[in-house]
């Protein structure tokens, strides 16, 4: 017989593993970018990365994780016709709904979030976050069913300094996280902290859900999981596929 304390947590794993297997699972992947960074006239998300445009890898990991996965892309309403075009021309054949975005990614992601059921877990990702480890997404699917929401950070490498009035001081960069995409919430939690007034000082959807009052679980991303903003970005990713 097994001792009352480890039946406890077998029993409690066991429950929480049968409500994540219950849950639908639903990628919102957010895709605003301009291409002004990028000096480029095409918007970042469709730049070709291994001859096809960025958004596609990002959005074949989260098929490659789950293929009955529900995936949301959320765009400026004057691209939607692009990607559709851009769609056919590389014969990109994942299911995936699209949404026009907002003036701020706050509303962008609150557009993508229309219809969605209470008992979900949603994944909110940066379209251009295409190396992504599905290791990644599925630590933030699990936790995120087991605590309600979770998010993905890697450790600081180098120093770090805070500004001052007076000029700067040291921090200890061990008290500090990098945050990353995918960040994973039940869609309850998602849905009622999106439904409260933007606030100019929302960085991420974790911001906002934390202002709800919620706690925000930290899992451990990969470090390789940046985000393509710059033509170097760009070199970097080519060089990891």
């Amino acid at each position: 017989m097994c001792s009352i304390p480890f039946c406890q947590t077998y029993l409690f794993a066991r429950h929480t593993l049968l409500i994540f297997a219950g849950m639908k699972k639903i990628a919102l992947i957010v895709a605003g970018g301009s291409g002004e960074r990028m000096k480029s006239s095409i918007p970042k998300q469709f730049l070709l990365l291994a001859r096809q445009p960025i958004l596609m890898h990002t959005i074949e990991k989260f098929h490659a994780y789950d293929p009955q996965m529900e995936i949301r892309l959320v765009l400026p309403s004057s691209q939607l016709d692009t990607w559709r075009d851009l769609c056919e021309t590389h014969r990109f054949s994942i299911r995936v709904q699209t949404f026009a975005g907002g003036t701020t990614r706050f509303q962008s992601v609150k557009n993508g979030l229309q219809n969605i059921p209470q008992n979900a877990l949603v994944a909110v990702h940066d379209g251009v976050r295409p190396l992504v480890s599905i290791a990644t997404i599925s630590k933030c699917f699990e936790e995120a069913s087991q605590y309600g929401a979770a998010i993905p950070v890697v450790e600081l490498n180098e120093s770090i300094r805070r500004l001052t009035p007076g000029g700067s001081q040291a921090e200890d960069r061990t008290l500090f996280r990098l945050v990353q995409t995918p960040q994973v919430f039940r869609s309850n939690l998602l849905l009622n902290a999106y439904n409260a007034p933007y606030r100019e000082t929302y960085t991420d959807d974790a911001s906002v859900v934390e202002q709800s009052g919620h706690p925000i679980q930290l899992v451990e991303g990969n470090p390789e999981n940046i985000k393509i903003t710059t033509s170097m970005d760009l070199s970097i990713a080519q060089s990891l596929l």
